[in-house]
């Protein structure tokens, strides 16, 4: 095997070009496979470890104010293993450099260090200490967006009175690891943050001692979450508990969860792909190379070959290039898993996202590998096994040619000779330039699916930030106020335009199935909130019922003309039936609609309001907000500006990462099949171009002929390309919907024309190459050959 061990190196080194060819689509199928692998079980590992470390709960409710006496009655549920009570504040905060007011979440914490449930991390720092009250730890991405350090000091409006919080330490909690305001969905850390502070100090602020507002257990193993949320609604009912839920309806549990879910999609896809197109390229190299080397063949096994040693060496011819692939494709996949695990650190606050690279990943790295050189070059292998010696001695039976459509007379004389010839050459291999157009057609594909998530984003951000809100700053009331505080509101500096609305905690049921949802209550859906569905078209409420998103009429199974049962968790609590008047496909949530007046006729408390949405004069703007700061019945704010700048700022790396990512690999793909198909296609018709220089055509029109032949595959697969990209972005639209988003299925020109441009900038690159090879063509030398 020595001597078939140096041929197969020879061999290699003559072919370098189409096996790197071969050997870069496999890097490029491991990469993602590698990197991906790693970084969904990082995010796992990651996760299940910072929950385990500090305690995350697995059961929450909120109530209105509850006695701590409850708490032995709560651990005596069956099925309860842990239970912790707190006292959570939202407020309004002064923050040093910053004009507009900010939103802060106050959580109430032991005097002393001890292990809790929902524990704090702490970056930097200290924890606080006892008879300190303005003593708080701030959310690190709080601090690090407004630029302030241990020893800060903050200024808040609690329960109406302003008081200063000083900074002692940094710190994070696995409830937080996506932090955002309540009812936002972007984060926006400059204007809101989470503060962590003495339960004695909020106690005193808002008139609360011996009671909490907010309680979080955890089940033992192989408890029933269903039976303890019952128990825990039931015996909390009185004390204004907005009802009990399980992890899987927390906000920041819910969007980890959906990222590594969305991780693992990707897992699958891409490097199918690759390694399909890696299977194409080793299977049309290796026949060829079979087919040119039928003298060798026989030689060989004249000599004492056996199949088998014939079968390993062109074996080799496959395994060399995709083991080098493997290789290399690990390394890189393993770097770039470590980068895109960095693009997730700005995302997601975990005390630590370490990054695991697994044995695992490695060896179905190489079992994928192994796979792909093996069917691919498995018809090759056994038709060089099964070539008998004397059959192989002699050339291949010339294949059976007939005119093609333009040899027709009539196109003669009106279509050129080079033309016709590519053509004809088409025709006789239809099979094989079908391939070739779809394997291209999957690089333009990668290109749109990979852009599609930018246009989906684009969307999300015209239609929720241009269409559907058109206020510059939302006010939340601490208090249910009256109408009558629009008034008020007008009358401050700055604000042009007002528009109230109400929200109310409920539980929608319909036969067996609940949901935990607030019902809000809007005075108009033409002013400053509109009511838009995904594809951008406005949407009316009902005279009467209830309009809402179609994603919960599914979680519900009504339809439009259902009643459902509507049980309001504040105030009276009236249970009442309430007619679905229609559905709205909203891109982002779970929300119900109806009329404010509706609202307050089904609630038996009219007048009432909790928000307001404000359009204010941006040059009186300092102004307003230094009112607002201590306004004492305002709980937060929050700017639809700044949230966008902020959300846009976020995900600009990510996106600027995958484009990147996607770009490379998917011009790699498409310069590996142009390139070994116009190599194939120069070693083949070789004689051929010879010959027809030889008869006069020059080197423009051979070039031409050869190819012409790729330009028009490449051409043919670009469209192609578009159909398959529109169908794979399709396919992730819905795997990466989920109950907190849906994405939408909109593409722009540009994404396109980026691919359009990539994949043709790709083609003529590898064209040139090969148009280079042509023009060293030995004629003579060629001539001279058997075949």
């Amino acid at each position: 095997m020595k001597k078939l061990n140096r041929k197969l190196l020879r061999e290699l080194t003559r072919m370098k070009g189409q096996m790197l060819a071969v050997a870069a689509v496999v890097a490029c199928g491991i990469s993602v496979f590698v990197s991906m692998s790693s970084v969904e079980y990082s995010l796992k590992a990651t996760k299940v470890r910072y929950y385990s470390d500090y305690r995350f709960a697995d059961v929450f409710m909120q109530a209105k104010r509850a006695p701590q006496a409850m708490i032995e009655r709560v651990r005596d549920i069956p099925g309860v293993a842990a239970v912790r009570s707190r006292i959570i504040a939202d407020v309004t905060l002064d923050v040093p450099g910053l004009d507009e007011p900010a939103s802060g979440r106050l959580v109430s914490m032991p005097d002393k260090k001890i292990p809790v449930l929902n524990d704090v991390f702490l970056r930097e720092g200290r924890y606080i200490e006892a008879g300190h009250p303005e003593e708080v730890i701030a959310s690190e991405t709080f601090m690090e967006a407004n630029g302030l350090d241990i020893g800060d000091r903050v200024g808040a409006v609690i329960n109406g009175r302003w008081k200063e919080l000083r900074i002692v330490g940094k710190g994070l909690s696995p409830e937080y690891i996506y932090e955002v305001q309540p009812g936002a969905f972007f984060p926006d850390n400059r204007r809101f943050g989470v503060f962590w502070m003495s339960r004695d100090a909020l106690e005193s602020a808002l008139n609360m001692t011996s009671a909490f507002n907010d309680l979080s257990l955890t089940l033992a193993h192989g408890a029933s979450e269903k039976d303890v949320i019952l128990r825990l609604d039931d015996m909390f009912r009185r004390y204004g508990s907005l009802g009990a839920y399980g992890r899987s309806e927390q906000l920041s549990d819910r969007f980890i969860t959906d990222e590594i879910k969305q991780v693992g999609i990707q897992i699958t896809v891409l490097p199918a792909i690759f390694l399909g197109v890696a299977v194409f390229l080793l299977n049309i190299v290796l026949k060829r190379l079979v087919s040119t080397q039928r003298d060798q063949i026989a030689v060989m096994k004249a000599m004492g070959y056996s199949n088998e040693e014939v079968g390993l060496h062109y074996l080799g011819f496959a395994m060399v290039p995709v083991a080098f692939g493997a290789v290399f494709g690990t390394v890189v996949g393993a770097w770039l898993g470590l980068g895109l695990t960095r693009v997730y650190e700005g995302f997601y606050n975990f005390a630590e996202l370490t990054y695991f690279f697994r044995f695992e990943e490695v060896a179905l790295s190489v079992l994928l590998s192994t796979g792909a050189a093996l069917f691919g070059a498995l018809s090759a292998v056994r038709q060089a096994v099964s070539l008998p010696p004397a059959e192989a001695m002699r050339p291949e039976a010339p294949v059976v040619y007939k005119p093609g459509f333009l040899d027709r007379r009539k196109f003669q004389k009106k279509i050129p000779v080079s033309i016709r010839i590519i053509v004809r050459n088409l025709e006789r291999r239809r099979w094989k330039a079908a391939l070739s157009v779809l394997m291209i057609a999957f690089a333009v594909a990668i290109l749109i699916s990979g852009r599609y998530s930018y246009d989906a984003v684009n969307h999300i951000i015209l239609v929720e930030f241009n269409e559907k809100h058109r206020e510059d700053l939302t006010v939340i009331f601490n208090e249910p106020r009256p109408r009558s505080v629009r008034h008020e509101l007008l009358s401050m500096h700055g604000v042009l335009e007002q528009e109230l609305y109400r929200e109310e905690p409920v539980r929608l049921r319909y036969q067996h199935r609940s949901r935990r949802q607030s019902i809000t209550g809007l005075e108009s859906t033409e002013g400053l909130k509109r009511l838009v569905d995904a594809h951008n078209r406005r949407i009316r409420l009902p005279e009467n019922g209830l309009l809402l998103t179609t994603s919960l009429a599914d979680i519900l199974g009504v339809t439009p003309g259902d009643t459902l049962a509507v049980e309001f968790l504040q105030g009276k609590r009236r249970t009442v039936n309430v007619p679905l008047g229609g559905t709205i496909d909203e891109l982002l949530g779970l929300s119900a609609y109806m009329k404010i007046d509706n609202l307050d006729r089904l609630t038996g408390e009219a007048g009432i309001v909790n928000a307001a949405y404000l359009r204010i004069d941006s040059d009186e703007a300092d102004r307003l907000f230094a009112d607002f700061k201590e306004m004492p019945g305002v709980a937060g704010t929050s700017m639809l500006k700044a949230m966008q700048e902020s959300f846009e700022e976020l995900i600009a790396q990510s996106m600027m990462t995958s484009t990147v990512i996607l770009t490379t690999f998917a011009g790699i793909l498409a310069f590996a099949v142009v390139y070994n198909g116009a190599r194939i296609n120069l070693s083949e018709r070789a004689r051929e171009l010879s010959s027809l220089r030889v008869l006069g055509l020059t080197r423009h029109e051979i070039a031409v002929i050869l190819l012409g032949e790729q330009a028009f595959l490449t051409a043919v697969a670009i469209p192609v390309g578009f159909v398959i990209g529109i169908g794979l972005s399709i396919l992730l639209a819905l795997g990466l919907s989920s109950e907190l988003y849906r994405m939408p299925v909109v593409f722009s020109t540009f994404n396109f024309v980026f691919a359009f441009s990539v994949i043709v900038i790709t083609a003529s690159v590898s064209g040139l190459m090969v148009h280079y090879r042509l023009n060293r063509l030995d004629l003579i030398a060629v001539l001279k050959t058997r075949e």
